[in-house]
């Protein structure tokens, strides 16, 4: 059984290895989400408390997993299902994480922009693995425990999306 095949963490060092790589890279995700939020809420004041809000609860998430990290993968029960398979993906939305924060630094982006840009990080890969995992049957304690600690802070692309049809934002 590989660590793939279960949410516990199983098997040799080379596999755990590499789940710490998932979690880093997952913890900077959700790092970089809040901070290009809280970009967003100083460039967009009349949306900043939406802004603000969002940029909490993604630096809650890193918080989460890192706290996971600390005191479930040591004990192998990180719940694996908070994570996408492959890192590659994580790592492709840091760098353009990145490549986007010198952007707009350089040319902040319209309003439309950012909530479209913002709708696009909701629905990549690292996101959508958490999201569906807050939102899952629980198959194990400790992912009911992220769950319960995670609470209301889910759900952002249709918050997104509802937030924008109200303020009449063109997907």
């Amino acid at each position: 059984m590989t660590i793939l095949e279960t949410s516990w963490v199983q098997g040799n060092d080379r596999e755990i290895e590499e789940l710490v790589r998932l979690v880093n890279e997952a913890i900077a995700l959700e790092l970089n989400a809040s901070r290009l939020y809280a970009l967003f809420q100083d460039l967009f004041p009349d949306d900043g408390e939406f802004w603000q809000t969002l940029s909490i609860e993604e630096e809650n998430h890193a918080n989460l997993l890192r706290n996971g990290r600390r005191l479930f993968l040591p004990e192998g029960r990180f719940p694996r299902e908070l994570l996408p398979e492959s890192l590659e993906p994580l790592v492709e939305k840091n760098r353009e994480l990145e490549t986007l924060f010198d952007r707009y630094e350089q040319t902040p982006p319209s309003r439309e922009e950012a909530f479209r840009t913002a709708l696009v990080l909701e629905e990549s890969a690292g996101e959508l693995h958490f999201q569906r995992a807050m939102e899952s049957r629980a198959p194990s304690w400790t992912l009911k425990v992220f769950q319960t600690l995670n609470n209301d802070d889910r759900d952002h692309a249709n918050r997104l999306r509802d937030y924008m049809a109200a303020k009449g934002i063109a997907e």
